[in-house]
């Protein structure tokens, strides 16, 4: 017998399996709904307290990153579009199949509140209402977007008036070429900075998610959610609507491409939107997802960001039409047909108003005093609004990733076989393939 083979054989040490973000994200939402229920059956008001403490600090450190992030990607996004050809033809059928899916959306919406009656039986009158700290007017929207100065929309985080100043700052850069792109070069350094330290961020989402879910639980409990059951099932029957039906069917008809293969590429930004409630926070991996699913990195650098900031289906279609029709029932308000086309044009043209920060109380302060209803019907759904907010915020994001794999397939620009390859593994883990693959090309050219 050779000493080879007499050798005893050595075992690697066990390595303890790595968990996938998805199963933490699942784990994070039941253990904060066990700690939710646990505080409020009990009266464990240090528990609930620790719980939103912990929600409010996940939340914090996403919006600590909103305003530059915006301001670079939005500027950066603008000078990307140099680097691809027919740029204004990809710029404007962006903006029109943004503008397309947010009516499929906003009629659904409507046809599931006419046909469902959210606001009959809930028991809630218009006494239960309160006027919004924050309103949405056309004056205030279309006089907002120019600040009075370059610091305060970063203080305040105005994000409408930061992609302002970010889109001016873009097209000068354009105008001046060469010139600009030392400046450019230190933008797109600073917004490769910005993504990886919110990346640090989403990888406490599971953390996040068991302080947001469980202080939502501890604080409402599930009787106040009883009252807007038909309401709540209604947001969430209209987004999955539009998030399984509505986007399947486009891609299998207008892109021409496998709807399971958008799902499962898009699936790592969409499970985060759902528990960050901010497109604008989940941005970097919005665009990740959007690249690995086969469109170009130049277009996607550029219709990610604008969409991150003006397509919402979720929380400026579906929601506002749903909760019109419900503010217009507890107040026993009748809508005719006009109100009705009011509320799609409301939803088209003024979804950058939520701006893709969580919530979407400005959209529908706006969407009410269109229609003359009464602001303190806003007060009416605070409550329920982080439950909302979730489904919202997944609807957006999986929308701000079909609409530019629409546009490349039309446009003939969309890489089908990395498309047909992309998986729903973690985003780490494409981005050091894609590292490696950087590494090759020039040892191979």
């Amino acid at each position: 017998m050779s000493a080879s083979a007499s050798a005893p054989v050595t075992k690697s040490p066990s390595r303890i399996p790595k968990v996938p973000f998805w199963a933490q994200i699942v784990a994070g939402l039941v253990l904060g709904v066990l700690l939710g229920w646990l505080a409020r059956s009990q009266d464990v008001s240090w528990l609930k307290e620790t719980l939103g403490q912990v929600g409010d600090i996940f939340v914090q450190l996403l919006k600590l990153a909103v305003a530059p992030l915006v301001f670079f990607a939005i500027l950066v996004s603008i000078t990307n579009l140099r680097k691809v050809n027919n740029a204004a033809r990809l710029a404007a059928q962006t903006l029109v199949w943004f503008m397309i899916t947010s009516l499929i959306a906003v009629a659904i919406g409507l046809t599931i509140g006419l046909l469902t009656n959210p606001g009959a039986g809930t028991g809630l009158t218009p006494q239960d209402g309160k006027l919004p700290k924050r309103e949405g007017t056309w004056i205030d929207f279309l006089t907002g977007i120019i600040p009075s100065d370059v610091i305060t929309p970063f203080t305040e985080l105005n994000v409408l008036q930061i992609v302002f100043m970010a889109a001016v700052a873009g097209v000068a850069a354009l105008k001046l070429g060469d010139r600009a792109k030392p400046i450019l070069t230190l933008a797109e350094s600073i917004l490769e900075l910005l993504q990886k330290a919110l990346w640090w961020v989403i990888r406490l989402a599971p953390i996040g998610t068991v302080g947001l879910i469980g202080f939502a639980i501890a604080d409402y409990g599930w009787e106040l959610i009883g009252k807007y059951a038909t309401f709540t099932a209604d947001v969430y029957i209209g987004c999955a609507l539009v998030l399984f039906g509505v986007y399947p069917l486009l891609l299998a008809t207008v892109a021409k491409v496998n709807p399971i293969q958008f799902f499962k590429g898009a699936w790592p930004a969409i499970q985060l939107a759902f528990v960050s409630r901010s497109s604008v926070g989940t941005m970097p991996v919005t665009q990740k997802v959007t690249e690995r699913l086969g469109v170009p990195k130049e277009y996607a650098s550029f219709a990610v960001p604008f969409g991150a900031t003006t397509k919402m289906d979720g929380c400026a279609a579906i929601y506002p039409a749903l909760a019109a029709i419900f503010i217009a029932q507890i107040f026993d308000v009748q809508l005719g047909i006009q109100d009705y086309l009011l509320i799609a044009f409301v939803s088209v043209v003024g979804s950058a108003a939520t701006a893709g920060l969580t919530g979407a109380t400005v959209m529908l302060t706006l969407t009410l005093s269109t229609l003359g209803l009464p602001l303190e019907g806003v007060g009416l759904l605070m409550a329920i609004d982080p439950i909302l907010d979730m489904i919202r915020t997944a609807t957006n994001v999986a929308g701000q990733a079909l609409v530019p794999v629409i546009v490349a397939a039309r446009e003939k620009i969309l890489d089908h076989d990395v498309y047909n390859a992309a998986s729903s593994s973690p985003i780490e883990e494409y981005e050091a393939r894609e590292a490696e693959r950087k590494v090759a090309v020039p040892a191979t050219a």
